[in-house]
């Protein structure tokens, strides 16, 4: 049964994940480059790319998060200063950034991409995992199997017209019950560990460095014994 989809493993374990070579639209400019995992109805899509070389890009075509697994990626939008991503930084890409993308060596990336017919924000974001974090709302008392959390978290982009979100997260210690995940969401591990339950008990362990994502719909648990922090991203989809 599947939990979520493995999208890159910390320590280099193969993931039995099934990736197929694909482009994201016609002006895609990782398309020589990229592994679609899973893609929804909603015009999201996950995968990982592995990449070397410069590309030079007039105007992005979609929403983009990038998290590096291995190398340095370096991305410079018009007017602003190379933004240089290295293993466990990332990313967002707004839609009609115009950037510059360098590699001078091979560089392994996940992603998050979604289409952005009316984009907002033309701008390269970065994701910090010493974020800015503010209270977050709790889990509820029936979806908890013990003493509720204290989260914490800091959205840094929004597109609120595709319903598309990221930022970085982190809570303490909880126990929550199998039930249906309400948003699309890729998460990257940045410290701690989860268990992912499965109705037919079977689970899931995933560790800082690793990168995952969980469709909407998906009936999963989560048990974590220590701090967890991650990069998110979150996207509201119609029932």
């Amino acid at each position: 049964m599947t939990l979520a989809i493995v999208l890159h493993r910390a320590d280099g374990a193969p993931v039995s994940t099934s990736f197929r070579r694909a482009a994201f639209g016609k002006d895609d400019p990782f398309a020589r480059h990229r592994e679609i995992a899973w893609e929804g109805p909603e015009s999201m899509i996950v995968g990982r790319i592995s990449f070397i070389g410069e590309l030079d890009v007039a105007s992005f075509p979609h929403i983009e998060t990038i998290v590096v697994a291995e190398g340095e990626l370096t991305l410079t939008a018009s007017g602003a200063a190379p933004l240089v991503l290295g293993p466990q930084t990332g990313a967002v890409i707004g839609c009609g950034t115009s950037l510059r993308i360098q590699a001078g060596s091979r560089v392994r990336f996940s992603f998050c991409a979604a289409a952005c017919d009316k984009p907002t924000k033309h701008s390269v974001t970065p994701l910090r995992a010493d974020a800015d974090f503010k209270p977050a709302r709790s889990l509820p008392p029936e979806a908890l199997l013990g003493p509720a959390p204290e989260c914490r978290s800091e959205n840094v982009f929004t597109e609120e017209g595709v319903g598309y979100s990221a930022g970085t997260w982190d809570s303490t210690p909880y126990h929550r019950i199998v039930r249906p995940h309400r948003q699309n969401e890729f998460m990257h591990l940045l410290d701690g560990s989860v268990r992912f339950a499965a109705p037919d008990g079977s689970v899931l362990s995933a560790q800082a460095g690793d990168a995952l994502f969980v469709p909407k719909g998906t009936s999963v648990g989560w048990e974590s014994g220590d701090r967890v922090a991650k990069f998110f991203v979150v996207q509201a989809v119609q029932a």
